[in-house]
């Protein structure tokens, strides 16, 4: 067999000594790799590349198209930016995989049979890294969800269940909150699901979903989640099945793919050859699999479980009266290396014979439609402002470009008209204007001509978000707060004759 050439990072903490013993293992078990290495983590970082890599590792990555990589440590705090993060954007890795299975009797659980996995999106929500700060006391960071890659990573949870013989895709989202954002992902999941009639589907919301996954992980098989949930839960996954210290996982995109743990680099526990390496080596497992070489990873994988079942452990899973001894880092790679060849007795054994790679899901062309502006969420800058305080301000734009001043909100809540006294206000309202009837389309030059005056009058604009209907629809949500319409349209009659004033 030809050899793979593959890019390898030893990362920061104990990458090194995982890394080490994950390749000893594999190579021993007949993998055909023909290895890169390039630095990343905490030396670049001090070199001054704030994304943790250099120019020259790119290039690598780009060739060999296929990356293992060890934790590295990110630097907390401004002007760093996360090295993951930014190789799956850069790279187009859109699906990452997480198998998140038990290991009982062996390794303690309190689900010993849970075998969920969880496929997360990769590249959008609030991993976007949008932040902007608008005030004294505002913070924003954007939630960026797309119908393509939706539909890529829905489309790939759906093909991923095929693929391996699972039986039903779950869906996680807050759609009953964020309609727009999360609405479009299970709109996406629904629409998709109905494609693949041999496999159950359904819906969670996230926050109950979530409990029943950590009450009960067995009612679930693959799970499909956007970025934020898909990370924080294929964690709790991964614990509430042994350890996240166990649990590998895949990066996957169209040209290129990254394997790694799902854990940290654990400065505090590097240079003293105890650190567990069995979440990189299982990150290498899924590699074997994707680049084609089967019988190597079917090979080290049983004998990593023949290694468990022994009870040869690192000191994070061992247990008096289960364990047999407990060994380090090189101590469980030479024990995995001895039992090369010999397959489980009780854990299931790894089968991969005819496991094919999956062919990466493409987004349908974008179906374009009627795009009309029919208004402009302004928000303004007000210190110890009120909901009326901030309208009379406004009251000059009133009829400017034919807009009219309909609803001022504060984080999302309407305070004006008829807001409630007790709505605790921060120092940035939401102010909307819209046509008189509020649906009618009023275009760009009517809302550049109140941005315009409201600079001219003084009023502090911190950010513009016009309102924009698709094919009729509104792209934009309603504002939160409810009121009586018969006493809204007094207020607004009385303050229309104010503004008249």
């Amino acid at each position: 067999m030809a050899k793979t050439p593959i890019t390898v990072a030893h990362g920061d903490g104990i990458g090194p000594e995982i890394m080490d013993a994950t390749l000893r293992i594999i190579m021993a078990a007949g993998a055909e790799l023909e290895l890169e290495t390039i630095e990343i983590g905490e030396k670049m970082y001090a070199k001054g590349f704030t994304a943790g890599i250099a120019p020259e590792a790119w290039e690598s990555l780009r060739r060999t198209k296929v990356f293992l990589k060890a934790p590295i440590t990110t630097p907390q705090g401004g002007g760093f930016k996360s090295l993951n993060v930014t190789i799956r954007k850069a790279l187009g890795l859109f699906a990452n995989v997480r198998p998140c299975r038990s290991y009982a009797p062996f390794i303690a659980t309190k689900h010993p049979i849970m075998d969920v996995v969880i496929v997360r999106e990769n590249e959008e929500d609030l991993y976007a890294g949008i932040e902007h700060r608008q005030s004294e006391e505002i913070y924003q960071c954007l939630k960026l969800i797309t119908r393509p890659g939706c539909e890529k990573i829905v489309r790939y949870a759906f093909e991923y269940a095929r693929l391996n013989g699972r039986k039903k895709v779950t869906c996680f989202s807050k759609d009953n909150i964020m309609k727009l954002t999360d609405g479009l992902f299970h709109k996406v999941f629904d629409e998709i699901a109905a494609e693949y009639p041999d496999i159950e589907n359904e819906h969670w919301i996230i926050d109950i979903g979530a409990a029943k996954m950590a009450d009960t992980p067995e009612a679930f098989d693959v799970i499909v989640m956007a970025n934020l949930y898909g990370d924080i839960l294929s964690d709790v996954a991964a614990q509430i099945a042994g350890s996240v210290g166990l649990a590998g996982s895949s990066n996957i995109g169209a040209q290129c793919s990254m394997f790694e743990a799902i854990h940290g680099s654990a400065p505090r526990r590097a240079g003293q050859n105890v650190a567990n390496p069995s979440g990189l080596f299982l990150g290498s497992i899924l590699m074997l699999n994707h680049i084609g070489q089967n019988a190597a990873a079917e090979a080290a994988h049983n004998a990593w479980l023949k290694t468990i079942e022994d009870g040869i452990h690192t000191y994070d899973m061992f247990r008096e009266g289960v364990s047999k001894e407990k060994v380090s880092t090189s101590g469980f790679a030479d024990a995995v290396i001895a039992r090369l060849g010999q397959t489980p007795g009780t854990l299931p054994v790894a089968n991969y014979a005819g496991v094919k790679p999956m062919t990466i899901p493409q987004a349908s062309p974008t179906k374009r439609q009627k795009i009309e502006t029919v208004g402009v969420d302004m928000f303004c800058y007000l210190p110890d402002g009120t909901g009326q305080a901030m309208a009379d301000k406004l009251a000059p734009l009133n009829g400017t470009g034919g807009l009219e001043l309909k609803v001022i909100s504060n984080r999302g809540q309407k305070i004006w008209p008829d807001g409630f006294g007790e709505t605790f206000c921060v120092d940035q309202f939401r102010c909307r204007f819209q046509a008189p009837d509020g649906k009618s389309a009023v275009g760009g030059a009517a809302v550049a001509a109140l941005i315009a005056k409201a600079s001219e009058i003084g009023v502090d604009v911190t950010q513009i978000e016009t309102q924009r209907t698709f094919d009729g629809a509104n792209g934009f949500s309603q504002i939160q707060g409810a009121c009586h319409p018969a006493r809204r349209a007094r207020r607004m009659d009385v303050w229309a004759r104010t503004c008249a004033n």
